[in-house]
């Protein structure tokens, strides 16, 4: 036998029969863990109210709970208003400048003027980081196009030297190309420097 309970857009299924107390108490555990998992991360919020207190102080469990609670309630309250004016101007991303707008709006002006100061320096490091990454890819490319050149000039073949055979000569009679007969007069010429050096 199976028990059905909807709950808050919640539809828990439960083997056996159960109670109204036990639905009662299911109903109130599912509600915790809505509630639950829309707060902020009780651990990130310690840390956050840690930073500002001495080393010395400890911060109690219903402490973190309480601005837990709080800070969730607030950045919920702000994005709505954000939210709303997204809606009114028929946009569906809420964007730093909405967030800055409905702080001023709901009176949080101190608030405001500190965000916008951040978002001014968000959006200029962005800006630099792109303008960075630009020229790191544009100077990686350069590098790459220099390597690509360097190794296709060092497999460029040496050029085809042809000559013109008269009737009855053959390619033999001619000897060596040209190219070769002046690498290998070079050559010896060397030889000949390096001897008279030694002498």
């Amino acid at each position: 036998m199976y028990t059905y309970i909807y709950h808050s857009r919640s539809l828990l299924v439960i083997e056996g029969n159960v109670s109204a107390s036990e639905k009662s108490n299911i109903a109130e555990m599912v509600e915790e863990m809505q509630h639950d998992s829309r707060l902020l991360p009780i651990a990130n919020v310690g840390r956050i109210m840690k930073q500002i207190l001495p080393t010395s102080a400890k911060v109690s469990k219903e402490a973190k709970e309480t601005m837990q609670e709080c800070a969730t309630e607030f950045i919920s309250f702000v994005t709505s208003e954000a939210s709303d004016k997204c809606h009114k101007e028929n946009r569906k991303t809420v964007n730093g400048d909405d967030i800055c707008w409905a702080l001023s709006s709901l009176g949080f002006d101190n608030y405001a003027e500190a965000m916008l100061r951040y978002l001014q320096k968000l959006r200029e490091f962005e800006r630099l980081r792109v303008i960075n990454q630009t020229k790191a890819n544009n100077f990686n490319n350069i590098i790459a196009q220099d390597r690509v050149s360097e190794e296709e000039e060092s497999e460029t073949p040496a050029p085809f030297e042809f000559r013109v055979l008269e009737k009855g000569e053959n390619s033999q009679s001619h000897g060596k190309p040209a190219a070769l007969e002046e690498e290998e007069e070079e050559e010896e010429e060397e030889e000949e420097e390096e001897g008279d050096q030694s002498c």
